[in-house]
């Protein structure tokens, strides 16, 4: 369902010659497809799935997908954030891009990105997987648009999650890290490794694929 979620978003969207509005609108397709594709699986609703509220939800649905069709589901609550939920978002909206060229009535999408990046970063998987994207350059493209100076600070390419950790705790005068420096850290690969796996929608696809076949041969 992921699949279809997001071309009935990106259908509807609000038409836009720029490719980074598309960009933007492509993440916010995801993020929703994700959030429903996990409400129709039996897991939370739309807003606990991605930290909005519902009149945010509607916001956003409004701006970017105008012309999209519903997606049929209870917007819910998004629920009080957790307390590295907190922290996360904070620093996120601390490093948010200003509102320079957004118009008087556009939405902040920094400040709702950070809300869904703080809220998917407490789930297990890697970030771009939680956030629904498709691969981790879209996460690098995302966090460097619209929350510049914290994502320049990762210049040597550490695993998101473990980024921002890092950064919170530099903020609050500790780390949890015990080797002098990463070059000798014994779990280099933890926060330096490839942040690869599969997509939703790849396994979508795969799983279209695996249908259409079985049928073939029935």
């Amino acid at each position: 369902m992921f699949a279809l979620h997001h071309a009935r978003l990106m259908a509807g969207q609000r038409p836009s010659g720029r490719p980074e509005e598309i960009f933007d609108a492509h993440v916010l397709a995801c993020v929703l497809a994700n959030a429903a594709t996990e409400v129709e699986a039996g897991e939370g609703d739309l807003a606990s799935n991605t930290g909005l509220d519902a009149a945010m939800l509607e916001m956003v649905l409004d701006h970017w997908f105008p012309f999209a069709d519903d997606l049929g589901l209870a917007r819910g609550r998004a629920g009080a954030p957790l307390e590295e939920e907190e922290m996360l978002l904070d620093l996120l909206l601390a490093h948010a891009a200003t509102g320079e060229g957004r118009g008087r009535d556009e939405p902040d999408l920094p400040a709702i990105l950070a809300r869904v990046v703080a809220r998917r970063a407490m789930r297990p998987d890697h970030l771009w997987q939680d956030l629904g994207l498709f691969d981790r350059s879209e996460l690098s493209r995302l966090l460097l648009r619209h929350f510049p100076t914290l994502a320049a600070g990762n210049t040597a390419n550490m695993k998101w999650k473990k980024y921002f950790y890092r950064k919170l705790c530099e903020g609050e005068g500790f780390t949890l890290c015990t080797a002098p420096s990463c070059a000798e850290c014994t779990d280099f690969s933890a926060c330096f490794g490839a942040e690869d796996g599969e997509s939703r929608m790849a396994r979508a696809r795969r799983e279209v694929d695996r249908v259409e076949h079985r049928e073939a041969a029935e």
